[in-house]
């Protein structure tokens, strides 16, 4: 009992600590609860405000500072919903952005930094203590906290669900969090001030912009002297991609009255249009950087582009993709520039951009096709939409021109002498575009491919004048990073678009060309000699380690600031990885596996040279009919691949600049074989029987 004694009284001053210390806490806590009212359905934002006058201290920082935003609010549609805080002076902190899906209500919902739970993994009605979607304590920066505060809201759906913001409510409190600390970087660095300013879907707003990049190998720090301090114009853009709370972004760089001004960037030619891509979805930065450099690797134009880290308003924002717009230049799309009084002659004839795509975002006028999708029975059909000349400038003439011109080439393909040597499908396209841009869309088992950001450009005729596919765009759900539409699976054909019912759908085009024996074996030749060397499982798995490693540093920042590891964002498949290695190691063994499923699946059996047919007799191979051994001739030969008469490959050796070759086939079963011979003017192809 002696003892019992002794702990009563202890316990009695443990118990009054801990009460003084709560009441501590409460002491210097401030909360100040603001009006609510109607969230209007119209796509119009509503901003509530808070007054604050009295908060003591007035500074706001990592002692006393914005500790947590409160909210109740009824809404049939949760994920209907952005809402954000406005700092007095206009800064914008994140709280929530298209969560819950058809769920109801937000009740008792408190954002605060030191929450276990991220509002990403919540579930409606989303009551108890969260983590926003970007930190409170970005602004602690010192700033005053006296002002109007705003909790702004966007219902982004039209969909008769109106909301109501019953309260809400700002608190300060002792030792909350502070800005994510960024100061320096592996990477170029771009940093943009908008004074204040929300940016919008469109139009444009003027900010200032400064880009730092100290050049391969050295550091980029905040402060350092910038290589580009000036205007810019921009603005959010994507379609889908707006719902990501981590914003993609147009901007064209300005000079001080408004007017677009030229400038190289990161290295890049001169042009004033650029993107800012976030790749919100794509947890491994990789895939659309992937797809273009996979283009480019096929001898196409595809966009330039660097990694960066950004920040807005001082708040960082995390990894982007700076890179080009696709337009029509000498550097990026060449093709001519047509201009508005050019509507005859040769002028008349190119060049134009145009595309299959939504119809929001860039774009929105055009033409509908003569010829329907394949799966057209909820009434789908094909539009092309103007890119180049944009829709405001492009003439009536020039509009029939482009439209005309592509419906002689569909009228052509859907002939039955649509593989006519002499007056087909290859009269109007080139044929090489069209392969190449296939298989980057197959490798990437893209379900966008074909139906949706798909660009095709025409030159003028005096200097090739044929469509030709391209440049790649908008690979970011490609790749294995889609949960429907039989995106998750390595098998299967991307132009053999599986959702039938879907509004957006693939032109019969390439189940067409792909019914042409010619098409599909030089598709095969094409395949097979890229997989050698540009398109091989080694290249892309050192590409892959390549980014990742070059992302190492900053891939960790930008999951701090996102914490969506391990977390489902639309539309990623299952299961999801839980580490950042783990998301890079996932799609590395699932293009394995899709690789070697198109190495067997491909079409074509690569016995036909097709458009090389004039290139034969740059090859000698005797004797033919052979036995057990041929001789096979030709100018510095670096590679010898030898197919037999199913497509697979029999032989594969390099050859070291030797022009003649004595190899031994007594292995071979009769039958017909293909030889392609790699040599310094290009790849060369002739058939020789084995005979017993």
């Amino acid at each position: 009992m002696q003892g019992l004694q002794f702990i009563l009284p202890l316990m009695k001053n443990i118990v009054l600590l801990f009460f003084c210390a709560v009441f501590t806490i409460h002491l210097h806590a401030q909360t100040y609860i603001g009006a609510g009212g109607i969230i209007p359905d119209d796509g119009s934002p509503v901003s509530f405000p808070i007054t604050i006058t009295n908060l003591n201290p007035s500074t706001i920082d990592t002692i006393h500072g914005l500790a947590m935003v409160s909210i109740n609010l009824t809404h049939p549609y949760d994920s209907d919903l952005q809402f954000s805080l406005v700092a007095p002076n206009g800064d914008m902190v994140m709280l929530s952005y298209a969560n819950g899906w058809d769920g109801d209500n937000y009740t008792n919902t408190h954002f605060t930094d030191t929450a276990s739970i991220y509002i990403v993994e919540g579930t409606p009605p989303f009551s108890g203590y969260y983590k926003p979607q970007e930190m409170l304590g970005n602004l602690n920066d010192s700033r005053s906290g006296n002002g109007t505060w705003y909790l702004h809201i966007l219902d982004m759906y039209a969909f008769a669900d109106q909301g109501n913001l019953i309260s809400w409510s700002i608190t300060f409190g002792d030792h909350p969090t502070g800005p994510f600390a960024f100061t320096n970087s592996n990477l170029p660095i771009v940093l943009i001030n908008t004074n204040g300013q929300d940016i919008p879907d469109d139009p444009k707003i003027p900010v200032e912009m400064k880009i730092i990049d100290n050049g391969p190998g050295n550091r980029n720090n905040v402060n350092d002297t910038p290589v580009y301090d000036a205007f810019a114009g921009i603005e959010i853009r994507g379609s889908s991609s707006q719902m990501f709370p981590k914003k993609s972004y147009g901007f064209e760089t300005w000079d001080e009255a408004g007017e677009e001004l030229n400038v190289s960037l990161l290295g890049m030619p001169e042009e004033s249009d650029w993107i800012l891509n976030a790749n919100y979805t794509d947890k491994t930065l990789v895939r659309n950087a992937m797809a273009y450099q996979s283009f480019r690797n096929l001898d196409h134009y595809a966009t330039r582009y660097k990694y960066v880290e950004v920040m807005i308003n001082g708040m960082y924002k995390g990894i982007y993709i700076f890179s080009e717009k696709i337009k029509r230049d000498e550097n990026r799309v060449d093709i001519a520039k047509l201009k508005p009084d050019q509507n005859s002659g040769d002028e008349l004839t190119g060049g134009y951009i145009f595309k299959i795509d939504k119809m929001t975002g860039s774009g929105g006028d055009g033409w509908v096709s003569d010829f329907l999708p394949l799966n057209h029975d909820a009434g789908q059909t094909i539009f092309y939409q103007y890119e180049f000349p944009k829709s405001e400038d492009i003439t009536e003439t020039q509009k029939n021109y482009i439209k005309d011109y592509v419906s002689t080439f569909e009228t052509v393909l859907n002939s039955d002498d649509f593989a006519d040597p002499v007056n087909g499908f290859r009269n109007y396209v080139d044929e090489g575009s069209f392969i190449d841009y296939f298989i980057v869309n197959e490798i990437s088992k893209n379900i966008d491919g074909y139906r949706l950001s798909t660009f095709i450009h025409k030159q003028r005729e005096s200097l090739g004048g044929k469509l030709r596919m391209g440049p790649v765009w908008d690979y970011d759900i490609a790749w294995h990073n889609s949960n429907y539409c039989e995106g998750p699976e390595y098998t299967g054909w991307a132009y053999q678009f599986p959702c039938t019912g879907d509004f957006w759908q693939v032109p019969f085009w390439w189940d067409k060309m792909l019914q042409d024996t010619v098409f599909a074996n030089n598709l095969k030749c094409r395949w097979l000699e890229k997989r050698e060397t540009v398109l091989s499982n080694t290249w892309f798995d050192q590409y892959i380690d390549s980014v990742a490693t070059l992302l190492n540093e900053s891939q960790q920042r930008n999951f701090q600031v996102w914490p969506i590891l391990g977390v489902y964002i639309w539309p990623n498949p299952e299961p999801i990885p839980e580490t950042y290695d783990a998301e890079i190691a996932s799609l590395k063994d699932w293009l394995h596996m899709r690789l070697s499923w198109l190495d067997t699946n491909m079409p074509g059996n690569c016995n036909s040279v097709g458009i090389n047919d004039q290139l034969i007799n740059q090859i000698k191979i005797y004797p033919n009919p052979a036995n057990d051994n041929i001789l096979i001739e030709s100018s510095e030969m670096k590679r010898i691949i030898i197919v037999n008469a199913i497509g697979q490959i029999v032989f594969d050796s390099p050859t070291h600049g030797l022009n003649k070759i004595d190899l031994n086939i007594s292995m071979f079963e009769e039958g017909v074989y293909i030889v392609h011979i790699t040599t310094a003017e290009g790849i060369f192809t002739k058939r020789f029987t084995i005979i017993r």
